[in-house]
């Protein structure tokens, strides 16, 4: 196992211990984005503790903010704050970790998590950053159940336009939504051609949940000139438990003590 897989399955374990202790979170979703999120934060963008500050720095935004469960895990291994805190505290009275990405915590960019509007925010970030001849990339991740939503359109209508090619969108397409499939509650058709459409590079990844696969996207992303890019990265919700994959009713679903047992030895088994 590679290291940077190895991470992806060590921050599963954090995000299966966050939403046990909780009782609340996304388990799904956070286990089908947790690739991505650790290959960018790991190995693709230039985003560290010590650069918060740096107007330089590369912007991510989880417009899918339901998933901020995974999000918290990455950026305490990051290093940002104290993984334990948040793992410990996530959704408690009082808590800054909330169920949905907040600006209180260190390393977010944007409140978000009201589905479709990272993508036109990340269009506006992406904009300043041409305009102001500053060298950084944006990258936005968002959920194929929020591409229902109208403003994500006229955002990639908006960064095609302006041929924001230091913008990177990536779709987690797992299939599944909170009720039932993607083509049973409001079929988007080819979001690859969609995104084509609007004068996108699009780059689809037949294993989203797999890092090298990942690590090769983004590479191509960081080098395409004229165009932004769309990386299409069809996951399985709830990657890696068995009991999870593929099913809707784990896109918020609580653990029994039996099932949290179970979810950590498959996880261990992995790991060894």
């Amino acid at each position: 196992m590679d290291t940077l897989t190895r991470k992806s399955y060590e921050l599963r374990r954090d995000i299966i211990e966050m939403i046990y202790n909780s009782a609340a979170g996304h388990v799904g979703g956070d286990l089908s984005v947790i690739d991505i999120l650790t290959t960018l934060y790991f190995r693709v963008m230039n985003i560290s503790p010590d650069n918060r500050e740096d107007p330089n720095r590369d912007r991510f935004l989880l417009s899918k903010g339901h998933c901020t469960d995974a999000l918290y895990c990455v950026l305490g291994e990051k290093g940002v704050y104290d993984k334990e805190d948040a793992i410990k505290n996530f959704s408690s009275f009082g808590s800054r970790f909330i169920g949905h990405p907040n600006t209180e915590v260190e390393g977010i960019e944007i409140n978000s998590g009201s589905l479709g509007h990272g993508l036109s925010i990340g269009v506006g970030m992406a904009l300043a950053a041409k305009m102001n001849k500053q060298t950084y990339r944006t990258y936005v991740v968002l959920g194929d159940g929020e591409m229902a939503e109208g403003s994500n359109y006229e955002g990639m209508m908006a960064a095609g336009h302006y041929k924001l090619d230091n913008l990177c969108a990536t779709v987690d397409l797992n299939k599944l939504q909170i009720s039932g499939t993607i083509e049973q509650v409001m079929n988007s058709g080819s979001l690859a051609d969609k995104f084509r459409d609007f004068g996108w590079n699009v780059i689809e990844v037949s294993d989203g949940n797999d890092c090298g696969q990942l690590s090769q996207a983004y590479a191509l992303a960081a080098a395409y000139r004229g165009k932004p890019t769309a990386v299409i990265a069809y996951t399985r919700k709830g990657k890696g438990i068995s009991f999870m994959e593929n099913q809707a009713s784990w896109h918020h679903g609580v653990m029994t003590a039996g099932q949290y047992k179970q979810a950590v030895k498959e996880l261990e088994e992995v790991l060894r």
